[in-house]
């Protein structure tokens, strides 16, 4: 907490700081302005303009001199002022009091095999808790991580680029703060990879030619006007100027077309330019962010190069819509028509990189948030892999807990199913959800919330926590059975990591056990590896029939003074003590 805090600090300065040159510089144009102005007045009172010429000129050159170090010290403002906010946040987050990161709960899918059953996503989720991101694409992508396991290569470069990417957290901030300062959106987004599909508009060469000649011949015609005095030149440049605006009309529906579908994408375009050119200036060491860079260029130029310049098109086609400019710019220089061939040329070339660049800015977010995640956590592990189906967790822990008050328990997964038994509120649910959360952490090669962790990543199959669905017009018990058969149907192709609480609460107790004891029959038969939770202990005898692939854990209860006592420690064997009657005793129910 510290580096935040001092970075608060640090950026609180820096944004007093740029706030004063800010009003310094307002105030500075202002007065600039107002002296021009008296200039003229003078000029014009005295009936005589050349002892005011050179003074206004320099006025003019000090004021375009104060709008460029405007716009430089707004950014300065901005990157300070965001980076402040930034630094707030994580400290906000450490200190438990509450998030400012996206929860990720357009994500949410009740289906998906795990993440409504271990809250991915959604307030207070894994997401939220991992999420650094800050545009479209990367908040996508490090929800992608969280909902698909990567193959064990993948897993292991990526472990190396978190590794790396933890131990630049100034960096991670700067290409956060980029992303912050002007946010795109799924509406960007989509604008300009639209944009990128749409196919090129060929412009004739006769247009191409004329394009050139107008003002050509235009220049031609006032340097004569000039130099002889002939009227006929000037009328020509009147003649030629309206030529000049019909040839631009001639393209007029193709320059509006093209400029509706990019107005809106101008300011963000620079802002991922910001951010590629951060990236492209970044020296990297691991294969995986090396990777990501070199999706950043096309032949000798770099993305950040062309991107700019597709910014720069984009504002100077943007320009159409100011009337008296595009009559002006038009007329003298066919300006429209050479930047829309300009644009024409800039998308046949270069346009269908662009998603590969985007999504290098994604996937740079991506494991910058689970590098942000190792960094806050120094004391999570990045767990060794193996091809044998072993997973081991030493002192594990759910990562959304506090870290002051979890407790951490030790499991390997030999033999590889577990039958958990325990009372009510002694940690059975939560422990599920930590072993399975951490697996999701393993396969997407983040750190996870223990010691130390020896893991084959396998697919999470979960069913802790469904419900009604009154729009299919199902049952609970109904939507728990479809999601055991798809369980099965998963481990027939398939090795798993499956976690099952109390399964089969719609049917009576017979029927419950009865069933559950098969279950855990087609567990070991299908070599699912993970645990199912129940409080029916002749669901436990079984182990003695499957001694290599079955064994019974569970979570005790003290009563102690007439009080309950929860420690949370796993142990080996059955639960025995009985919570449900003292408490119902002691509050009076029964």
């Amino acid at each position: 907490m510290d580096f935040y805090t001092s970075r608060v600090k640090s950026f609180s300065a820096e944004l007093t700081k740029y706030k004063k040159q800010y009003n310094a510089i307002s105030t500075a144009r202002f007065l600039v302005a107002v002296i021009f102005l008296a200039f003229i007045y003078l000029a014009i009172r005295q009936e005589s303009t050349l002892g005011y010429i050179i003074p206004s000129l320099l006025l003019v050159v000090i004021f375009i001199v104060l709008i460029r170090l405007h716009s430089i010290i707004v950014f300065k403002k901005q990157r300070a002022a965001t980076l402040v906010a930034i630094n707030e946040d994580e400290l906000n987050h450490l200190s438990r009091r509450g998030s400012n990161f996206y929860n990720g709960s357009e994500f949410a899918d009740p289906k998906h095999p795990y993440s409504h059953d271990l809250d991915i996503f959604g307030d207070n989720s894994l997401y939220q808790h991992l999420n650094r991101t800050e545009t479209y694409r990367g908040s996508h992508k490090l929800a992608q991580r969280l909902l698909t396991l990567l193959p064990q290569t993948e897993v292991l470069i990526t472990q190396e680029a978190v590794k790396e990417l933890a131990a630049k957290p100034e960096w991670r901030q700067e290409v956060q703060a980029l992303g912050r300062i002007k946010k795109d959106s799924s509406s960007t987004y989509n604008t300009l990879v639209a944009w990128s599909k749409t196919p090129t508009v060929k412009i004739d060469v006769l247009s191409t030619v004329l394009s050139v000649a107008g003002p050509v011949a235009l220049l031609g015609s006032f340097i004569g006007y000039l130099i002889t005095g002939n009227g006929e030149l000037l009328s020509a440049c009147t003649y030629i100027f309206s030529f000049n605006l019909l040839a631009t009309m001639a393209k007029a529906k193709a320059i509006k077309n093209e400029a509706a579908g990019t107005t809106a994408i101008n300011e963000i375009v620079n802002q991922y330019r910001l951010i590629i050119n951060s990236i492209e200036q970044q020296n990297f060491r691991s294969e995986k962010l090396n990777e990501i860079k070199s999706k950043l260029g096309n032949g000798n130029m770099s993305a950040g190069n062309l991107i700019e310049k597709l910014a720069l098109l984009f504002g100077q086609l943007d320009t159409v819509a100011n009337v008296f400019a595009a009559i002006l710019f038009n007329g003298l220089f066919q300006y429209h028509v050479h930047i829309f061939r300009a644009l024409q040329l800039w998308k046949k070339k270069h346009a269908a990189q662009i998603t590969q660049w985007l999504d290098a800015i994604a996937e740079t977010e991506a494991l910058s948030s689970l590098a942000n995640f190792s960094y806050n956590n120094p004391g999570y592990a990045l767990p060794e892999l193996n091809n044998g189906y072993a997973i081991n967790f030493k002192n594990l822990a759910h990562p959304l807990l506090n870290p002051q008050k979890r407790i951490g328990n030790d499991i390997t997964f030999t033999p590889g199913f577990t039958i958990l038994t325990g009372s009510n509120m002694s940690g059975k649910s939560t422990f599920l959800r930590s072993l399975g959360i951490n697996m999701v952490l393993a396969g997407a090669g983040a750190p996870v919330c223990a010691v130390s962790a020896d893991v084959h990543p396998l697919p999470v199959l979960v069913s802790m926590r469904l419900s009604d669905s009154l729009s299919d017009s199902e049952s609970y018990f109904f939507a728990e059975i479809k999601r055991l058969k798809f369980i099965m149907d998963e481990l027939d192709s398939k090795r798993s990591f499956v976690l099952l609480d109390e399964i089969l609460r719609g049917t009576n107790s017979d029927d419950k056990r009865t069933g559950t004891i098969e279950v855990v029959k087609k567990m070991v038969q299908k070599q699912a590896i993970g645990a199912i939770a129940t409080h029916d202990i002749e669901v436990c005898n079984i182990a003695d029939d499957y001694p290599d692939s079955l064994v019974n854990r569970c979570f005790e209860v003290e009563i102690a003074q007439e009080e309950l006592h929860f420690d949370y420690t796993l142990r080996n064997g059955i639960c025995r003590n009985k919570s449900a009657t003292f408490l119902m005793k002691k509050t009076g129910v029964i």
